[in-house]
């Protein structure tokens, strides 16, 4: 009997063993077959041009891809450029050269223009019956887009793509170029990529153009980033072009030129790239050493020519046009969507830049401010009263751009701006708690708080970090042990979190924020890295209903205490702490702040509140506007809309 199972055991053996076999050799001849009659005997099969594929989010590797079309064409090369919205996939087979630029988006995942054709080569490597030649004919290279500060899944996209067409028998021509938007160097980096693709279509290598790298006037240092190593008298002996970051694939100064510097002391590199410096300076920005910037506000300007100031004056008493906007730290953890810079400043998780002294940055951007205030003179409205104030700034809004808090000499400067008897009003974007903590005594701080949820608020601010909202609700818990005055800031963006009304008031018992601030966001015209339009801007009207909403919610704890309709922004106040006998005390005794301050002794926000005018009270009639300064509304000529004509049959 276990002799009879035995032959049946190898029998059985025997067949599978030969089922295998069999499957084998027909896979193969099969494949051979197909792979004989795409190239010979149905030659009109495969596409005589090349294809380039670009996957893009913002719009920046849709230029690189047309960047490289034309520098193809140039070269006697002819291209096609593919949306792969519009390509069919199964047609890849066909390619004789594709190329792909590819963006990688949030999570390393691909844009959703480029999704279904990663996912198609994806399940194609995956699946046993496609087999793995069927690309077989297919030379292939692909460039990356994507940004260090996200760690492992920088270029995710990029290196995908380049692992499924090989394991579908794609040819490499050239390693998987990685372009970094934020390190000033993705011009210089793609256009190296760029020579050794055409090399190799020209019939050449890759490798030709290998010992530039080594003798010439670039080189690599260990963490991957490019450093100058020609001599110091040759550095930047020109500005080159000014470029918007968002342009960079196209217009970017040279290498030679954007080089990414590195301090000789420390070995650190500076936070602003001559590509950054050209971008934030085309803007208005005045640069300060290596990491700071400042930059005059439109309200400074205003309220210089009496025309009203910001509302910051409604609301606690600054005068705009003695306030000084700037930031120790240009780079930022965030890139939200309604960022102002349009994405122009760098982003990190942590202090891995060159610093500079904070004694250096306040008297640099006092210096930086006063020559900004200066050319304000004869403006039409400008008295030498006012001017002569101007020069002389009490206030300072440590908010102009990125995360100031990052700064890790944040105190220090803080401390230098408080000796010189300057208020000090920062916000931070609530990814740092342990920074909010270590925070001496401030004017006021203000923490962003863009959305209620962790949904939105990852879809709003796209923070670097993963534990972002056990960061975001870290940062509001420390915001209660502080002493001095705090702020909520939340900023409206309609179609986004404006629906969060019961979400938002949950947040109020963590923080305890003295104040919140409810304002609309800003437009600031159509950008690449940005979605938004003015749809997405809510009336002043909304932004009183929906915080007319939160104050009825928090059953008097908050009632709505200022307004100011320029700005389309309103100010909710704590009624135990500011509200006095009926009256508002949401201004504050500067001078009073200066002296508790040096006096060195503890206190609290309500040892420096001062009495809110009547003008500034929220229903007011003016609105949150000064009384003593001129209204002023520009005319605006809009062109009549073209009437339709008549057509006559």
């Amino acid at each position: 009997m276990a002799f009879s199972s035995s032959i049946h055991s190898r029998l059985a053996l025997i067949a599978l063993l030969s089922a295998t076999t069999f499957y084998c050799i027909h896979k193969y001849r099969r494949l051979k077959r197909l792979k004989t009659l795409s190239s010979k005997l149905n030659p009109s099969a495969a596409t005589t041009r090349g294809k380039i594929f670009f996957i893009s989010q913002t719009g920046t590797s849709k230029a690189l891809a047309q960047r490289l079309r034309d520098l193809l064409a140039s070269n006697g090369v002819a291209f096609d450029l593919v949306d792969p919205r519009s390509y069919e996939p199964e047609d890849l087979p066909k390619e004789t050269v594709a190329i792909f630029v590819a963006s990688t988006w949030e999570g390393g995942k691909p844009p959703k223009d480029g999704e279904f054709l990663v996912d198609w080569l994806s399940e194609s490597a995956e699946d046993f019956r496609v087999g793995s030649l069927i690309l077989s004919g297919c030379r292939f290279a692909v460039f990356g887009v994507g940004s260090r500060a996200y760690g492992e899944a920088y270029n995710a996209v990029g290196k995908e793509l380049a692992r499924r067409m090989v394991g579908l028998g794609g040819v490499e021509m050239v390693p998987v170029g990685e372009g970094d938007v934020d390190d000033g160097e993705m011009d210089g980096v793609f256009r190296d990529w760029c020579d050794g693709v055409i090399r190799v279509l020209k019939g050449g290598s890759a490798r030709e153009g290998a010992e530039i790298l080594q003798n010439g006037d670039v080189g690599l240092v260990s963490d991957g980033e490019y450093v100058d190593s020609t001599d110091d008298e040759e550095e930047e002996e020109g500005n080159g072009d000014i470029v918007d970051l968002e342009d960079i694939a196209g217009k970017a100064p040279s290498r030679k030129n954007g080089v990414v510097k590195v301090a000789k002391g420390d070995g650190k590199k500076e936070m602003v790239t001559p590509v950054i410096r050209a971008s934030l300076t085309k803007q208005g920005y005045k640069i300060i050493g290596s990491h700071s910037g400042v930059k005059i506000c439109r309200w400074t300007k205003s309220q210089l020519r009496g025309r009203g100031g910001c509302y910051k004056h409604s609301f606690y008493g600054i005068e705009s046009h003695r306030c000084m906007e700037t930031t120790p730290s240009l780079a930022c953890a965030n890139k939200c969507v309604f960022c102002w810079r349009h994405h122009t400043n760098p982003v990190g998780k942590s202090w891995q830049w060159k610093m500079d002294d904070p004694k250096e940055i306040v008297k640099g951007a006092l210096d930086l401010h006063t020559k900004m205030i200066k050319q304000m003179k004869g403006v039409p409205g400008v008295t030498p009263e006012k001017l002569q104030e101007g020069l002389t700034p009490r206030h300072c809004a440590l908010s102009l751009v990125g995360e100031p808090i990052m700064y890790p000499e944040i105190n220090a400067l803080v401390d230098e701006l408080h000796g010189k008897r300057i208020s000090t009003f920062l916000v931070t974007n609530a990814q740092f708690p342990e920074k909010i903590l270590m925070m001496k005594p401030i004017t006021q701080l203000y923490v962003s708080v863009d959305a209620a949820t962790k949904e939105s608020l990852k879809a709003i601010d796209r923070p670097l970090f993963a534990d972002f909202w056990e960061r975001f609700i870290d940062s509001l818990k420390a915001l209660q042990e502080k002493q001095q005055r705090t702020v909520y800031r939340l900023t409206l963006v309609k179609g986004w979190n404006t629906e969060e009304l019961e979400a938002y008031f949950n947040l109020f018992s963590i923080g305890k924020p003295d104040f919140i601030e409810i304002k609309g966001v800003t437009y600031c015209g159509s950008s690449a890295t940005s979605k938004l339009t003015m749809e997405n801007v809510p009336w002043h009207a909304d932004v009183k209903a929906f915080s007319e909403a939160l104050s009825l919610k928090s059953n008097g704890e908050y009632e709505v205490a200022c307004e100011h309709a320029h700005s389309c922004c309103v100010l909710l106040g704590r009624t135990d702490k500011f509200k006095v006998d009926g009256k508002w005390f949401t201004w504050i005794d500067y001078e009073k702040f200066h002296d508790l301050v040096a006096s060195g002794e503890p206190f609290t926000s309500r040892d420096y509140m001062a009495e809110t005018p009547s003008w500034a009270v929220y229903g007011a009639e003016e609105g949150g506007f000064d009384p003593e300064q001129l209204r002023y509304k520009k005319e605006r000529h809009h062109h009549p809309k073209p009437q339709p004509q008549a057509v006559l049959a």
